[in-house]
């Protein structure tokens, strides 16, 4: 079943998310609806907040970047197989020299700005299962991980913005938290929650 996404100015967006165990009801119907609520939505990446839900979980999935020509056939490959679900993910380790991506987000449609990011990772997780795995990432996988690990700690990517580029989208982010967007993925808006 595809969700709703939670647009930018929704509380739920700037919460600390909590742990889950394996009690959690209907865990795989969720993790089901979040794939499908992504796909829907052209995404690559989505978290538990950004449908609502201020639990640490999100999933990521890089293939559609396997299709763009700057990458080798290797880098490609690797991007058109990293699928993924993380559960209650701890990012241990980041490094490397910041590098500059063109980033967008689900919940902040149509505003994509260049964010600065680690490229190295070392993040332990559990799967749906609750196995605990620890791994390592680099480039753009890693660059998806963080970001999505980002909404789980309450921050978005425009937080990461200087404040001149803040200023210059000021406008952009208060029309997406008044629902004056199109967009066409189904998507909760933060005006019209505080009308019912």
């Amino acid at each position: 079943m595809i969700l709703p996404i939670v647009a930018y100015g929704d509380p739920v967006l700037k919460k600390k998310a909590i742990e889950i165990d394996s009690n959690y009801p209907k865990l795989s119907e969720l993790i089901n609806n979040m794939h499908e609520t992504m796909y829907g939505a052209y995404g690559v990446g989505l978290a538990a907040p950004q449908i609502g839900l201020a639990i640490r979980l999100f999933l990521v999935d890089t293939s559609p970047f396997s299709e763009d020509e700057s990458f080798s056939e290797d880098e490609k490959a690797e991007l058109e197989a990293f699928k993924k679900v993380f559960v209650n993910p701890i990012i241990l380790e980041e490094e490397g020299d910041e590098w500059a991506f063109n980033e967008g987000c689900l919940s902040i449609p149509d505003v994509r700005e260049d964010v600065f990011r680690q490229p190295n990772i070392k993040i332990q997780y559990q799967d749906e299962n609750f196995e605990t795995h620890v791994e390592e990432y680099s480039g753009l996988i890693a660059r998806v991980i963080q970001h999505e690990y980002d909404h789980i700690e309450g921050v978005l990517f425009t937080d990461k913005l200087s404040s001149f580029k803040k200023r210059l989208i000021k406008g952009k982010l208060q029309n997406i938290s008044k629902g004056k967007i199109k967009i066409d993925y189904k998507m909760r808006f933060p005006a019209m929650s505080r009308k019912r």
